[in-house]
């Protein structure tokens, strides 16, 4: 009973105080912004942030809910799935101002190489982004020097995002498997 309070005074304190990035998200305020589209002029820009995947620590950001009956017998890891919470810094010390979260999930999908199927929301939660999202769904090559992501949507200041992420590892030690990412993105959005 209690958790179900809880959910339902968080639905209730989400809904009464929406997002900050002042878009309204009724059906009708989308309905709304669709029918401003064909006069909205297409804008770019451009975010930079580091991504801290932790895996092993006391409180991980990323942990495993799946694998595969011979995932660790695979040089790759295959079948190895992972959700994840991680979050967002403007700089790459793990201590440094978070602008969101990265929220979803990745697998090992290759048996060839490490190659990652990811899907994730970057949720931005500061600054003028705060309440807006980014989707991200493709395949990252963990061990290549750049890896490009595609930007397939978002919400928010990002409705109808398309765009690239480029993903750099600023760091990462195979043994802990704890990584960070220095992230590159451009976006086309309304």
């Amino acid at each position: 009973m209690e958790k179900f309070l809880l959910f339902a005074l968080l639905f209730l304190a989400i809904t009464i105080l929406g997002s900050s990035h002042g878009l309204d998200q009724s059906p009708k305020g989308v309905e709304k912004w669709f029918k401003k589209l064909s006069h909205a002029k297409l804008k770019m820009t451009k975010l930079h942030f580091y991504f801290h995947d932790t895996v092993t620590a006391k409180k991980p950001s990323a942990i495993q809910i799946a694998q595969a009956n011979n995932t660790f017998q695979s040089p790759t890891l295959f079948g190895l799935v992972r959700m994840m919470d991680n979050p967002l810094t403007v700089k790459p010390e793990p201590n440094s101002k978070e602008i969101g979260r990265a929220q979803g999930i990745y697998g090992s999908a290759s048996f060839e190489d490490i190659g990652l199927l990811m899907t994730l929301n970057l949720v931005f939660t500061d600054g003028k982004y705060n309440g807006s999202t980014l989707s991200i769904l493709g395949h990252n090559q963990i061990f290549h020097k750049y890896r490009e992501l595609p930007i397939v949507g978002g919400s928010g200041v990002f409705r109808l995002a398309k765009g690239s992420a480029t993903a750099k590892t600023y760091r990462g030690d195979n043994t802990t498997q704890n990584a960070i990412v220095e992230y590159h993105v451009v976006i086309l959005h309304y």
